[in-house]
């Protein structure tokens, strides 16, 4: 399957044409791998749409992707089950979602208390990291089974990334 982006109507099995689709829908196996090539394809779609690699949101979508891709990796799998990332953007505004097939292990929710991370831990701040990157998320019910944490970033135009921070 290929990242959805097309900015014309494609012919179908059937030879009708499907409607546009105006952002990036693709699932990934539950691995490691999968987990960075979400990461990667992202970014390679936000460049497409004109966000350049190495900006600031560019940097930001791909850490907030990044993290709920190895959360939905470490804690969401399923086995025989993928994981699934969609983005698009809506007046100025990166919608992004990561969806897994495990809706009984959830995060706490935005601004609710967390267990204490040890301070030697090696994992545990995933969402710590999500929640100070990203200007909105929350933890929502998948229709069928599971759960998608969606997170929003405010695109601002004229940041500078790692290349030429302000």
């Amino acid at each position: 399957m290929t990242p959805s982006s097309a900015s014309s109507a494609s012919p179908s099995a059937t030879g009708r044409a499907l409607p546009p689709v105006d952002g990036f829908v693709q699932r990934f196996s539950s691995t490691p791998r999968g987990a960075r090539l979400a990461r990667r394809l992202l970014l390679h779609q936000l460049a497409a749409w004109g966000v350049p690699y190495g900006s600031a949101d560019s940097d930001t979508a791909g850490q907030i992707v990044a993290e709920l891709a190895a959360n939905a990796v470490t804690h969401g799998r399923v086995p025989g089950r993928d994981f699934e990332v969609t983005a698009e953007i809506l007046d100025g505004t990166l919608h992004l979602a990561v969806s897994d097939a495990r809706g009984e292990l959830r995060p706490p929710a935005p601004g609710a208390p967390r267990p204490a991370t040890p301070p030697l831990a090696e994992s545990g701040r995933g969402m710590l990291l999500v929640d100070s990157l990203a200007d909105r998320w929350d933890v929502l019910d998948r229709p069928h089974i599971g759960k998608t944490v969606v997170a929003e970033l405010d695109l601002r135009p004229g940041r500078r990334g790692r290349r030429g921070r302000r």
